[in-house]
């Protein structure tokens, strides 16, 4: 007998592809706009992470381009691809952890999407696959 898979889990799966999309596309455009225009981001305090805002953008950019390449990769629900996608997540929380001075309220939403991402891939990404 065939396991049936709930819609919920389905769900969660393609929720967390499509938010890595996302992820993707809003850390390329902070990228862009590091590179662009250096006085965007303004720094308040001295930070131990403090980064040239161009060396950021850069960062961003590239990042952003893996992770959403990485949220393709989950719609296909490869086990590959879930595993890089809960790695690029976690890559994506830490950076923006460091990126807080620069855009503290934006890099903790951030981070709170990449956890849900973490925890939908690594409780339901299975489920893609079978659907």
């Amino acid at each position: 007998m065939a396991e049936q898979r709930s819609g919920w889990a389905v769900g969660w799966s393609y929720f967390a592809a499509v938010m890595l999309m996302l992820i993707g596309v809003f850390h390329a455009i902070a990228g862009i706009a590091a590179i662009a225009k250096n006085q965007f981001f303004v720094v308040g305090a001295e930070y131990v992470f403090k980064f040239d805002v161009t060396t950021w953008g850069w960062i961003h950019l590239i990042g952003g381009i893996i992770v959403f390449i990485a949220g393709i990769g989950v719609l296909s629900g490869n086990v590959a691809a879930r595993t890089i996608g809960v790695i690029v997540a976690g890559i994506s929380a830490i950076l923006n952890f460091l990126w807080l001075p620069y855009y503290p309220v934006w890099s903790i939403v951030v981070i709170a999407i990449d956890v849900a991402v973490i925890w939908a891939l690594t409780a339901h990404g299975r489920d893609v696959a079978d659907v």
